[in-house]
């Protein structure tokens, strides 16, 4: 089986001037999986690893101050999540630590600080972890005449799905959720089916948009049940998050890899950065119907001069 990854830097609504940078980050993480893969590595391994750098990665809302995440292991149906955490700087590390350590699947706010203490995950100062754009997003949206609605546009996830040259497949998911969130709020991410599914039998998907919306279908798990039915994994993702969109009135983005190595990055919102390799080959893009090719040798020049 040849590897393939793929990779999402959130749905919703990116500024121009974060673009450029937005674009970069998806690429970036996409060669550093792919490597990941092409050196043997398990597509467990390379989507844990690709999330974690961009939760380090200021251009995307992903490791702020309450955090989510889940991870799942397509070959075994295992899977980890957390939810609500702080002050840990990585915590889809955290999320696969669960899967790993414990008999359970997720751990949520004081339970999965009580844990990350335990296995000794470092801990960060909560305010280290706040980007200057988000305190500004956050005083903003105080303001008694903001737009509650133009921020959940601004929606801040990442993800990954990858399969590997064994033929396992893996998902991973994290977001620093949504802006001025009720206390206690639980959104997509950590949930299993919701923010994220795989399966060795069908494939591995990644989401990205309006949490509750996404909840209300079981969106990754739903595509993953029509790639069953025998669509491709563009037709399912867009049967689905058409579905999402008619049904409960909710936008979004999914990232795709069926078992046979075919990925598909498809998205209702108006932007979703994504990035994908596959036989050497990236694709990237951020806008509909956009998508820049490059060989991998091509992009791994273009970072080294600052892409």
């Amino acid at each position: 089986m040849k590897p393939v990854i793929v990779v999402h830097g959130g749905a919703g609504r990116i500024f121009k001037e974060r673009e450029e940078g937005s674009r970069a980050g998806v690429v970036r993480a996409a060669l550093q999986g792919y490597d990941i893969l092409k050196r043997g590595g398990s597509a467990l391994d390379a989507v844990e690893e690709v999330v974690r750098s961009m939760e380090d990665d200021p251009h995307f809302n992903a490791g702020e101050v309450e955090m989510d995440a889940i991870i799942m292991d397509g070959k075994n149906l295992d899977s980890g999540a957390v939810s609500a955490v702080k002050c840990i700087a990585n915590p889809i590390k955290l999320a696969r630590l669960v899967m790993e350590k414990t008999k359970h699947m997720l751990l949520t706010d004081n339970g999965a600080y009580v844990f990350a203490q335990a296995m000794g995950v470092p801990e960060i100062p909560g305010e280290k972890l706040i980007t200057e754009r988000s305190r500004e997003r956050w005083k903003k949206n105080l303001e008694p005449d903001s737009n509650p609605e133009e921020f959940q546009k601004d929606l801040g996830t990442v993800g990954a799905v990858a399969i590997d040259s064994e033929g396992n497949v893996a998902c991973a998911t994290s977001t620093g959720g949504l802006s001025n969130k009720l206390a206690g709020r639980v959104g997509d991410t950590a949930c299993i089916g919701s923010g994220g599914y795989a399966d060795n039998r069908s494939g591995a998907t990644s989401t990205t948009g309006h949490g509750e919306s996404i909840m209300k279908v079981v969106l990754a798990r739903l595509i993953l049940y029509h790639m069953e039915q025998g669509l491709s994994p563009e037709v399912a993702a867009d049967t689905a998050l058409d579905y999402m969109k008619t049904r409960v009135g909710g936008l979004g983005g999914v990232i795709v890899v069926n078992s046979s190595g075919e990925w598909a990055a498809r998205f209702s919102t108006k932007q979703m950065s994504w990035a994908t390799v596959k036989d050497d080959q990236l694709h990237y893009g951020i806008y509909a119907g956009e998508r820049h090719t490059k060989s991998v040798d091509e992009a791994l020049a273009s970072e080294r001069e600052g892409f």
